[in-house]
């Protein structure tokens, strides 16, 4: 049974620091691309970051570029983004997919996690 599931979401305060977790099961990861995505409240939803299956490549958004790190461990099916220095409008739902190809296209994304919620305030 395929299964993708995002952890380490929360409440944190401008400036702070959180670090996601997707952990996959059911499908080999290191062949897959993993994009984390964002939704908003009353937004459309948005990618984040995106590593290769190989980890050579990782890609950045351009509000998050500098402040986000994203890297994966195909050893525990693992990959993570750490986010640092976070701002108000990094508020949203944050969701990681796999796809096997490096693309922007949603569609493109065949196995998706249920999000976890992240909530910058003070």
């Amino acid at each position: 049974q395929v299964r993708v599931v995002e952890s380490g979401g929360g409440l944190v305060q401008p400036g702070g620091s959180l670090r996601l977790s997707c952990v996959a099961s059911g499908f080999t990861l290191d062949e897959y691309a993993i994009r984390w995505f964002r939704q908003a409240p009353g937004k459309e939803r948005e990618g984040v970051s995106c590593i290769s299956s190989n980890d050579r490549s990782q890609y950045y958004e351009d509000s998050v570029r500098g402040r986000f790190t994203i890297s994966r461990d195909n050893a525990k099916n693992t990959v993570y983004l750490q986010m640092n220095r976070l701002k108000p409008e990094d508020t949203a739902v944050y969701y990681c997919a796999a796809s096997p190809i490096v693309t922007t296209s949603e569609r493109q994304y065949d196995y998706w996690g249920q999000g976890t919620q992240v909530t910058v305030s003070s």
